[in-house]
Formats: structure tokens, C-alpha cells, sequence
């Protein structure tokens, strides 16, 4: 892996595309050329129609599926005989992660592939990737989306084994495999599957588009990020044109709790998306920034968000997204920050009355009020909300929709609580552990960041309750392997430990919160908790200004006996000034009077450069 990751990273930086680098878009100056990626689709269609034709699919690699579909018809507007123009509209109407085409959506698509099989193709593989398409379009009234998916994947396949030199046809193929994964397996076949053929692709063409962001959607799992971090470094490189291809990346930062790199990627793709009024693309964007704003303890940033998100209309291609955003965005806040009034008293907006097409939507609203209503002891209010979250659960459960899963994990939660505040609380705890044990059987959609309250952690914070303190913390230390850095996982770990008088635990784990909110607001309850906390510590620590540790690699709290020789030596130089009840003492240039000094000293509260 390590070789191949090494390769690619060489590859990506000497490779000369020998074909066509994709047109910029329209709102980018003329002579910035390959800014969606470098893709070439042979077809037979006439040459001057070729580059354009290679955008759209570079465009259609990177989920921009309403330009891409104006860009297919621009190409049949220059050449009428271009059947392949006619699969790429029909491409452009299946958003394959995302969620089941519309009925506007099946009408169309079946159009365009019923309309370029009519026009006959001047070749055997065209036919052949029109078949294909048209096959998932095929009886959509009588079969369901499942069965016609899996009907697609099965013709890419043959596609894929009949002309194995077409790397569009691996790269297709691979996608089709990512998109039909079996939610629930945890061996992760169908992913490995598809970044087995991707791989190879992308040291051939580092510079493609669809390469790059199907590596990370196959590994977008906790156990298999490590995996993508190369490509999540380089995809927003290979396509900066594209608000997806800015967010994609932040998938594997969160997963592996990389905060400030999903920060500035969702910053950057938010951006981009409301510049090119994508208002699907930038509210997922805002959700994953948002998301990672309260694990770094940006709250009031956070705050800001929710106060100002867009409308999401009809139409949009990336609707489901921009809905569930509207939704979860609130939620997840007053949730993650505790406020269970405000979650019981969450509106449903009126983009997601009830009627819409996506009822996992309006369940993560139930499922906040419920929530809320039931940490506040008011019964009947949650009640009020399990109601319509229970007709919710069966109609996802009816249409095939995997999301129903999570909307059981959500009522079992519920369920826990209630019997929590009625007192049962042996009850209680058995139905959390079942609630955990249910999340972490299922996955989360390729649109949410994260779950809106994740049961281990509901768990643990009903541990701490109990006064199970050392159970409380390895359920926190449970939900840190699946979403490390999380701040109330790694706040509720510290608390836990420091209340089983397991004070190193208790240390590393409000270490690891104070670098997480290195940028938090001033007041946040848990940084005080752990300042407070390392100030009572024995353990001899330092607390230096946050750009002096940064610039020495350097925790801004650092134990004594954490620092190495070098280190100290440096500190001496540049004689660091401890401050300690209202002295100050300038370090003598020795190292070992340096950690003389602090032996006797004790802990610093502040720590200041001289001069």
C-alpha cells in the first residue's frame, strides 16, 4: 500500500495528461486549462465535439449532475449523431450515492437511453454502455430501485470484462460497486472490490477525476480512511471547478478527526457552491463545517450557521443532500451542545413538510424533539414525536430505503431515556447498549458526517449517570475508535476517568480536547473543565501560547516528562518565561537547570516568550 501511495503521490506531480485537459467553466478566466480534471471517453462521435464531450464527463465524475446534463446536450446540439451524448444525459439523471431518481428523473433518463440506442451507434461498446443505463431505467413502474441497480452494476461488469483497455468502463463499474455495497457488511467487499480496480487507474491517471473521489467514497469508513488520506490530499487539486470535489476530501478528514483540514475544505466548497448557486452542494458543505466546528469547540461559529442556511428548491440535483443538511444542521447543534429545549421545540422547515420525497429528513427533526422532550422529562412530548417517527421508520422500511436502520437506533435511544427518567434505570442502560450495538452493525449515509446523538456516547453519558465511571469510559473509548476526536466523546472519556481516579487517562484525553479546540471560543465549559483539571494535575506540565507550541510541535499543555532533550535545550534558548502566581521567572540557558526549575516549581498556569 505504502508503494502504491508513493507512487501515485510521483505520478501526480510529473504526469503529463497526452490527450485532452478539460475547459475550464464558464465563471473561470480563459487559459486556465484541466481545473475539472483530465478525462478522455472514446467515442464516435465528431472530433470537434471531443473535448467538450470529456468535460461533461469529468463534470459527471464529480457529481456536478446539472452541468454535466447541459453539457451532454450541448454536444448534441453540435452533433445530433452523438448517441453517446444521449447516455451521458441519462448518467447525469442517476446520482448514484446519493439518493433514487425523482419520477422527472426516470422519465428522462429513460428517454435519452431509449432515444441514443434508436440513433444507431456506430459501435458495439456504445450500445453496449447505453444498454447499460437503459437497463437500470427499464420497468422503474414494476421493479424496485434495488433490483435495477444491481441489474446496472451486472451489465458495467460485463462491460467492464468485454473491453478491459476502457478504464472509463473499470472506473463506471467500480462506482456501480461502491454505490450497491451491502450497508450492513463489515467486511467492506464491494468497497475493496472497487478500489482494487481503481488503484492500478490512477497511477496511469493521477489526474482523473472519477478515480480520486470513488477511492474516497470506497473508503469513506472508519477502518479504511487511513486508506484515502492520499487521495482526499490531492482530489480538490485535480478538480478545484468542483464545489464536491472541495468537500469530498473532508469525508476522510472527518473520519479520521482531522477538524481543521475539514474545516477548510467544507470553507472552500461552501464558497464555491453558493458562487455557482448550488444551494444542494453548499448546504452539505455547511453540514460538515458545522460538524466539525463543535468538535473543535468553534461554537459560536457554528451558531452562526444554523442562523443563515439557504433554501434548497425543486429541482436542485443535489436536493436529498441540501434537505437532510436543513435538517441535521439544528439538530446536531443543540444535540452536541446539550440544549434539549431547544432540540424538543425544533420546526419542520417548509422545504420538508410532510409530503416531501425524503422521509429521512423530517425523521432526524422527529427524532431531535424526541430526544429533547425525553432528557427534559416531559413525556408526552416525546411521545407526540415518536408517533410520526415511527410512520417515518415504516415508510423507509417499506420503500427499501437503508436509512430505516438508523431511524430504529434513533427510537431505541429514545426508548432508553425514557426509561431513565421513569426510573428504570437497570432498563435504561440494557436499552442503550442495544441502541450502540445497532449503530455500530449499520453505516452511516454517504451524506451525514456523523450520527445526530451516536449511541456509545448516549451510552456513556448514561454510564456517568449511573456513577459507572469506569464503564463510562470504555464506552466513550469504544465510540473514539469509529469517530475519533469527537469533543464530547473525548470530554466525556476525561470526566470518566478522572471520577474512576484514573488520572493519566483522564490527562491524555483532555489533552487531546485542549489540541482539538486549540481555536475554540473562550468560554467553553469543557475547555474550562480541562484547564481547571490540569491545574490540580501532579503530573508537572507547561502551558505555552498556542503559536510558540505549533511552532515547536509542542502540545499547548505539555508534561514534564513529554519533553525531549532537544526540546528543552530550545526552550531555554529562547528562555520561556513560566508564570506563576503572579511571579515570573526567567529559565537560566541550561537544561538542567531548566527542569531544576520546574521540578520545584510545580505547574505553570501561563506561559509567555520574553520579549
Amino acid at each position: 500500500m505504502l508503494r502504491f501511495v508513493l507512487a501515485w503521490f510521483l505520478a501526480f506531480l510529473v504526469f503529463t495528461p497526452t490527450r485532452v485537459e478539460c475547459a475550464p467553466q464558464h465563471d473561470h478566466a480563459a487559459g486556465q486549462p484541466d481545473r475539472m480534471g483530465t478525462v478522455h471517453f472514446e467515442t464516435s462521435c465528431r472530433p470537434e465535439v471531443r473535448d467538450e464531450f470529456d468535460l461533461a464527463v469529468a463534470t459527471l465524475h464529480s457529481f456536478g449532475y446539472r452541468k454535466s446534463a447541459q453539457l451532454f446536450a450541448d454536444v448534441l446540439s453540435k452533433d445530433p449523431s452523438c448517441s453517446m451524448a444521449e447516455w451521458g444525459i441519462a448518467m447525469s439523471h442517476y446520482r448514484q450515492l446519493w439518493d433514487p431518481p425523482t419520477k422527472d428523473d426516470l422519465t428522462i433518463g429513460l428517454e435519452a437511453a431509449q432515444q441514443g440506442l434508436s440513433m444507431g451507434s456506430k459501435t458495439q461498446r456504445e450500445r453496449d454502455y447505453l444498454g447499460a443505463i437503459q437497463g437500470f431505467y427499464r420497468n422503474a413502474a414494476s421493479e424496485s430501485h434495488s433490483i435495477r441497480a444491481e441489474r446496472y452494476e451486472a451489465a458495467m461488469e460485463s462491460l467492464h470484462t468485454r473491453y478491459p483497455q476502457d478504464s472509463e468502463a473499470a472506473i463506471f463499474y467500480a462506482l456501480s460497486l461502491i454505490a450497491n455495497a451491502p450497508p450492513n457488511d463489515k467486511t467492506y467487499a464491494n468497497q475493496k472490490k472497487a478500489t482494487q480496480i481503481l488503484e492500478p487507474i490512477i497511477l496511469q491517471q493521477p489526474r482523473h477525476p472519477g478515480v480520486a473521489h470513488y477511492i474516497i467514497h470506497a473508503d469513506d469508513k472508519p477502518v479504511l480512511a487511513p486508506l484515502a488520506l492520499d487521495a482526499a490530499k490531492h482530489y480538490s487539486q485535480i478538480a478545484p471547478d468542483s464545489p464536491h470535489a472541495l468537500h469530498m476530501p473532508s469525508h476522510i478528514f472527518t473520519r479520521l478527526g482531522l477538524w481543521d483540514d475539514s474545516i477548510a475544505s467544507n470553507v472552500a466548497s461552501a464558497d464555491s457552491a453558493h458562487k455557482q448557486k448550488l444551494t444542494g452542494d453548499e448546504l452539505h458543505a455547511l453540514d460538515y463545517l458545522v460538524y466539525a466546528y463543535l468538535q473543535t469547540g468553534r461554537i459560536t461559529e457554528a451558531r452562526k450557521l444554523t442562523q443563515q442556511l439557504p433554501v434548497v428548491q425543486p429541482g436542485d440535483a443535489a436536493r436529498y443532500a441540501g434537505l437532510y443538511a436543513t435538517a441535521a444542521i439544528p439538530a446536531r447543534y443543540w444535540i452536541e451542545r446539550q440544549q434539549w429545549d431547544a432540540a424538543a421545540a425544533l420546526p419542520l422547515p417548509p422545504q420538508t413538510a410532510p409530503g416531501d420525497a425524503y422521509d429521512s429528513t423530517q425523521a432526524t427533526l422527529y427524532f431531535a424533539r424526541a430526544l429533547g422532550a425525553s432528557r427534559l422529562g416531559d413525556f408526552k412530548a416525546a411521545q407526540a414525536a415518536i408517533q410520526p417517527l415511527l410512520s417515518l421508520r415504516d415508510a423507509l422500511a417499506r420503500s427499501g430505503d437503508g436509512d430505516a436502520d438508523q431511524v430504529n437506533v434513533q427510537l431505541k435511544i429514545v426508548s432508553a431515556w425514557i426509561k431513565w427518567t421513569h426510573g428504570d434505570h437497570d432498563a435504561a442502560v440494557q436499552a442503550m447498549r442495544t441502541a450502540a450495538a445497532m449503530e455500530d452493525a449499520t453505516e452511516q449515509s454517504p451524506v451525514s458526517p456523523g450520527s445526530i446523538a451516536p449511541a456509545p456516547e448516549m451510552l456513556g453519558d448514561m454510564l456517568l449517570l449511573a456513577k459507572q465511571p469506569k464503564l463510562a469510559l470504555t464506552a466513550y473509548e469504544s465510540a473514539l475508535k469509529s469517530t475519533p476526536g469527537r469533543l464530547r466523546a473525548e470530554y466525556g472519556a476525561a470526566v470518566s476517568a478522572q471520577q474512576a481516579g484514573l488520572r493519566a487517562t483522564a490527562e491524555r484525553h483532555f489533552r487531546i480536547l485542549l489540541t482539538n479546540c486549540s481555536h475554540a471560543d473562550s468560554d467553553l465549559p469543557e475547555l474550562t473543565q480541562a484547564n481547571y483539571f490540569l491545574a490540580k494535575t501532579s503530573t508537572l506540565s507547561i502551558r505555552f501560547p498556542r503559536n510558540y507550541a505549533r511552532q515547536r510541535g509542542l502540545s499547548p499543555y505539555t508534561p514534564l516528562d513529554a519533553f525531549t532533550t532537544q526540546q528543552a535545550e530550545d526552550l531555554t534558548r529562547d528562555r520561556v518565561i513560566p508564570i506563576r502566581n503572579k511571579r515570573q521567572i526567567t529559565y537560566p540557558p541550561s537544561t538542567s537547570f531548566f527542569v531544576k526549575t520546574v521540578a520545584v516549581s510545580g505547574h505553570f498556569g501561563n506561559h509567555t516568550p520574553e520579549g
